[in-house]
């Protein structure tokens, strides 16, 4: 999982783990090139360009030879061997270099991008149509790293990293040929002294950035001592802590400072020991270069070009170990997307199956002996014994202490899970013999928390069915009790929800999802403990809503007031994954000492109170 980082200024970002620099792990990594595949013309065009770059690029110091020696020129051969001429072909060379530069960037820009785009593509249809099991054991930050930070860190290597790899590398090659055929000596004594100053240079970089993370870490826990105190201001206040909280902060803040200023001492030390270095190191090639040029072995010109093309060399060089470091975020990264892309995801059908109607069910719905433990806890047995049989259009409620499996149940009707024992059949056929989607599209949900996409009313009704009129998400509207508020909003069915719908009351909140499953017009629908958390007003209302919702046809009511199911047509009472009691409200309160009738006085008991 990528870890949290913390920039200069607080804020959190990915930081995407290393991999090692193996052979198994770059052979692994060959796997990204079939998202490179489809753009391979522009790719391969990119990596023509990048060679033109880089002759060019090296081209010019000998062009500035060239102009700087024909000073001292008595006699040219033809006009561009004259200073103008030369100049001429280097202003020429820039024209060229800055086209090719263009090129260089568009060209890995398009294929990265796409590249890019088409992976997010096939992460997020892989992540969206995974089980409930994959996601009850990886947290979602997790997930939206794999999409964020480590896609970003691929994009940045198909897009820039790969390209300044290789343009490094032929810099380097052309380079160093160049500057032994200038003066075999000075790049013998260049040789000695450039790569130990590179070594010297990474080890104090490295020691850098570790400092400058500290400080960062130490920001960013400063920023988390803000965020909690402001967030809890009611207990800071109520426990009149804000002394307390302000001696904390200060103390933070004052350790980013201390961070803070041995760093800058790090890093003013190590760039006085860069400039002494790479000047003395200019100072004792050009002493040694004029040594050479009083006995005529060097010209001002070669001097000059050997000079620039030191630069490159030694840039090139120090530029390695950053690229090093991005290649190992990369392998790391593409490990982790082609993990996720290798998980087996559900039989969902993304397009509309022409077949459906094959599927189409009654509303008959049986749960022969079913037993089930999560995969995630497998030692703790959830349910063990279950049998319900639900009729066309029967309304069966569940109901039982916390922790007797009613949500469970729920879980399995969808086919979150399927059963570890016994089987689940629709119209007396097995679930796992109807296509999910087909089995999904016949069922709606209302749970206890309503999750609301963060758009408009509108959006979130129409989600129970994608291609409904407007007068058919106004007459489930209407049905689910919400016309009327929403009509009450100055925006009406275009008002923003905000997200999870957190500008909407819990009442509110659930009769939209009511109006969602109306559009739908599931043949079973499933009532996950739909109006525990409301206020009677609300109550009144939803329940209203629900009643028409559950018109003709199949429902499941996990319910835990136990008056909104006392009409049911039958009750089923759970406790510790079996069914310990079965029958009508009344039938049920007959039973002597038993636990429906027990509920219901605690209940009783408890709103009278």
């Amino acid at each position: 999982m990528a870890r949290p980082n913390h920039n200069s200024n607080g804020s959190i970002e990915a930081e995407v783990p290393k991999a090692k620099l193996s052979k198994k792990n770059l052979r692994e990594s060959l796997w990204l090139f079939q998202y490179i595949k489809p753009y391979r013309v522009k790719f391969v065009l990119g990596l023509i360009v990048i060679s033109l770059s880089s002759a060019s690029t090296m081209a010019f110091p000998y062009l500035l030879k060239q102009l700087l020696d024909s000073i001292t020129t008595k006699s040219y051969t033809n006009y561009f061997t004259t200073p103008s001429g030369i100049a001429v072909l280097m202003v020429a060379l820039l024209i060229v270099q800055m086209f090719i530069s263009f090129m260089r960037v568009y060209l890995f820009t398009q294929v990265g991008e796409n590249v890019v785009a088409d992976l997010r593509k096939d992460m997020y249809k892989r992540m969206i149509t995974m089980p409930m099991d994959f996601f009850s054991q990886r947290r979602v930050g997790e997930l939206s790293s794999r999409l964020s930070a480590d896609v970003s860190q691929i994009q940045d290597t198909v897009t820039t990293t790969l390209s300044e790899i290789l343009r490094g590398v032929l810099t380097l090659l052309i380079g160093m040929s160049l500057i032994f055929v200038l003066s075999t000596k000075l790049a013998i004594l260049m040789l000695s002294l450039v790569p130990i100053l590179v070594v010297i240079a990474l080890v104090f970089s490295k020691y850098i950035r570790k400092m400058s993370k500290n400080t960062q870490d130490q920001l960013a826990d400063s920023n988390i001592i803000v965020q909690e105190s402001l967030q809890g201001i009611s207990n800071v206040k109520a426990f009149s802590n804000e002394g307390f909280e302000i001696k904390r902060y200060s103390k933070s803040i004052s350790d980013v400072v201390k961070l803070a200023i041995k760093s800058g001492q790090l890093r003013g030390l190590f760039i006085s020991f860069m400039l002494f270095s790479v000047f003395g190191i200019i100072v004792l090639l050009v002493w040694y270069a004029t040594g050479m040029m009083q006995q005529g072995l060097l010209t001002f010109g070669k001097l000059t070009a050997f000079v620039v093309y030191t630069v490159f060399v030694s840039g090139s060089m120090a530029g390695f170990a950053e690229f090093f470091s991005q290649l190992q975020k990369t392998l790391g990264a593409t490990q982790r997307v082609r993990e996720l892309l290798k998980e087996t995801p559900e039989p969902v059908s993304i397009n509309d199956d022409p077949l459906f109607d094959q599927y189409k069910l009654s509303g008959s719905v049986t749960l022969d002996h079913v037993a089930f433990r999560y995969p995630s806890r497998p030692e703790i047995p959830v349910i063990k014994d279950v049998s319900i049989h639900a009729k066309q259009g029967e309304q069966i409620a569940i109901v039982g202490p916390s922790g007797a499996g009613k949500s469970t149940i729920a879980s399995i009707l969808l086919r979150f899970y399927d059963p570890e024992a016994g089987r689940l059949l629709f119209d007396n056929k097995d679930a796992r013999d109807i296509p999910i989607t087909q089995l999904r599209k016949q069922l709606a949900l209302v749970p206890q928390d309503v999750l609301l996409f963060g758009g408009s009313i509108y959006e979130n009704i129409i989600y129970g069915k994608p291609d409904a009129t407007k007068e058919e998400v106004e007459a489930a509207a209407v049905k689910a009790n919400a016309h009327n508020f929403i009509k009450g909003f100055p925006e009406g069915y275009d008002t923003v929800v905000g997200e999870r719908g957190v500008k909407l009351s819990g009442g509110q909140r659930q009769r939209i999802a009511i109006a969602r499953a109306i559009l739908k017009d599931p043949v079973i629908l499933i009532l996950d403990e739909a109006t525990s958390s409301l206020d009677s007003e609300s109550e009144a209302l939803v329940q209203d809503a629900l009643n028409n919702l559950m018109k003709n046809r199949t429902s499941f009511v996990i319910a835990h007031r136990l008056s909104t199911i006392r009409n049911a047509d039958k009750i089923v009472v759970l406790e510790h994954g079996v069914v310990k009691e079965a029958g009508t409200h009344k039938q049920l309160l007959e039973i002597e000492g038993g636990l429906y009738k027990s509920l219901s006085t605690l209940q009783f008991e408890s709103s009278v109170n």
